[in-house]
């Protein structure tokens, strides 16, 4: 029964993995980001992608912004979406209303509705880990395997599409 395919399904469709299912890729992912600077910087998108492949873990007001962020990342680039969260950041550091600021989003599709998917091409249980490390490969291998899951699930959002 453990080895079942059913059984060892995420709700994102993905087979877990060496590691088990997304929710711990995702949290050895967290971790590590922790000790890596450098690895850190992927954490936006790993949290968006992560988030919209499970939107059950996610609270759904932010959905939308987290959409708009992954494609803003796979426009352009990973400084760009830097650059955006540093604002935000800044912007609730000066006592700026807590609300969000959409306006560097705003040219982005919104949030499909009719999702969410059930299958996405690729997922963090396809991460890969090697010598206890998702950087065992060095951090670019690292960074285009973050942007292949979330173009996978920039893709099947917008497949959804009612």
């Amino acid at each position: 029964m453990a080895d079942d395919p059913v059984v060892n399904q995420c709700d994102c469709g993905a087979i877990a993995g060496p590691l088990g299912a997304c929710v711990d890729y995702y949290h050895a992912v967290l971790s590590e980001e922790q000790t890596d600077p450098q690895m850190y910087r992927w954490h936006a998108p790993v949290v968006c992608a992560y988030l919209l492949q499970h939107p059950s873990r996610a609270d759904e007001r932010y959905l939308d912004g987290q959409f708009r962020q992954l494609q803003l990342y796979l426009d352009k680039g990973l400084d760009a979406l830097l650059r955006v969260a540093a604002h935000q950041v800044a912007r609730n550091k000066h006592g700026v209303r807590s609300s969000y600021d959409m306006a560097p989003l705003a040219t982005y599709e919104p949030l499909p509705q009719g999702g969410p998917p059930r299958h996405f091409r690729a997922t963090f249980c396809g991460l890969p880990f090697r010598d206890g490390s998702f950087v065992a490969d060095g951090h670019p291998a690292y960074g285009h395997a973050i942007e292949a899951i979330a173009e996978a699930t920039v893709e099947s959002w917008r497949a959804v599409r009612s």
